[in-house]
């Protein structure tokens, strides 16, 4: 059997690994900056350890809602988070994300590993779809440190 395609992102955040991790932990946070472009989060659950679980519901710009889920396997405070990722409306075609957070000079440097796609589309819809979302979660994420 083939590996089923994957992808990685990486990007500089101009904020503490703490602000980063509360970021893709804390429902309120997590409202702030999900979704690419001008999706806007309708609600956000999270329960940030092993075996706890995720829900976030989102309505894109054209109206459409979308809703994510997902069980946490590996929580590593401000370091490391490993969960499935599952759409609501596809549940067989569930996939793994990984996200790391280093100490980069005062910022953090994440890493995305999102893997385990049922196809390469579906990693070409995602990997726009993170790209995006973490150019916001940067923008929120540098606010974020300004209030602190």
């Amino acid at each position: 059997m083939l590996d089923k395609p994957s992808l990685t992102l990486k990007r500089r955040i101009a904020a503490p690994p703490a602000t980063v991790f509360r970021a893709w932990t804390d429902p309120k946070k997590i409202a702030g900056w999900f979704g690419p472009d001008l999706d806007a989060v309708v609600s956000a659950t999270a329960d940030p350890r092993v075996g706890g679980r995720y829900r976030i519901i989102f309505k894109g710009a054209d109206g459409e809602e979308h809703n994510v889920g997902g069980v946490y396997r590996e929580v590593e405070e401000n370091r490391k988070l490993v969960f499935t990722w599952g759409w609501i409306t596809m549940p067989e075609r569930e996939s793994l994300v990984t996200v790391t957070l280093k100490e980069d000079g005062g910022g953090t440097l994440l890493t995305l590993l999102h893997e385990k796609f049922f196809d390469e589309p579906a990693r070409d819809r995602h990997e726009a779809g993170w790209a995006k979302a973490l150019e916001k979660l940067d923008r929120y994420c540098t606010r974020e440190k300004q209030e602190v």
